[in-house]
């Protein structure tokens, strides 16, 4: 239900579901599985290292490293088919992508937990690119003062985009889904500061 007193500002975003036709999706998709070479990341927590409940890659240019959860992400060259959509979001977003976290959800167990994108090699308002392939998953923002949460179903094909104080002020995350039996990929575009375009 609507609340008329509810004054959580909106997260900055521009949100295009049918972003790519369904062709075009399946076809991206296809290439993307086939091109990148996927890898089992681990993470520390208080239980010890366990394994990502995802698969996972990095793109981008040479100097593009990138850090998160204590993983080291060195950039493997851009694959066709992620450059030519690197070079397509770059267009609408209006900003040159130089890195690619792409994320394999290999059916609806796995997921990603509550973040935020705010490492400081993506400067104070990072831009960032997500596009969807595959299974649609639902994705969720919540406000980190209220507690208020904006939830998308992110389709195939779909784009969103994150900006402004998005990341200072929501965090969000892609929920285990365990009746989605379906492949999903989500590749979101990042400016790593410092790094060559």
């Amino acid at each position: 239900m609507f609340d008329l007193f509810d004054d959580t500002p909106e997260p900055d975003l521009l949100w295009e579901p049918a972003w790519l036709d369904s062709g075009a999706a399946a076809q991206a998709l296809a290439r993307i599985l086939a091109e990148v070479d996927w890898r089992q990341d681990e993470i520390n927590t208080p239980a010890g290292r366990i394994p990502l409940p995802r698969l996972t890659a990095w793109q981008g240019e040479p100097d593009a490293v990138y850090v998160y959860s204590g993983i080291r992400n060195v950039p493997a060259p851009w694959s066709p088919a992620v450059a030519a959509l690197r070079d397509a979001v770059s267009d609408v977003g209006g900003v040159r992508f130089n890195s690619v976290l792409l994320n394999r959800y290999r059916n609806g167990t796995d997921s990603m937990g509550w973040h935020t994108d705010d490492e400081p090699e993506l400067g104070p308002e990072p831009v960032i690119a997500s596009v969807s392939l595959g299974a649609a998953r639902r994705f969720d923002l919540r406000h980190n003062a209220t507690g208020v949460t904006r939830s998308f179903l992110l389709g195939s094909g779909s784009l969103l985009v994150m900006r402004g104080q998005t990341q200072a002020q929501w965090r969000h995350r892609v929920p285990k889904e365990p009746a989605v039996r379906g492949e999903r990929v989500n590749l979101t575009f990042r400016v790593i500061e410092g790094a060559r375009r």
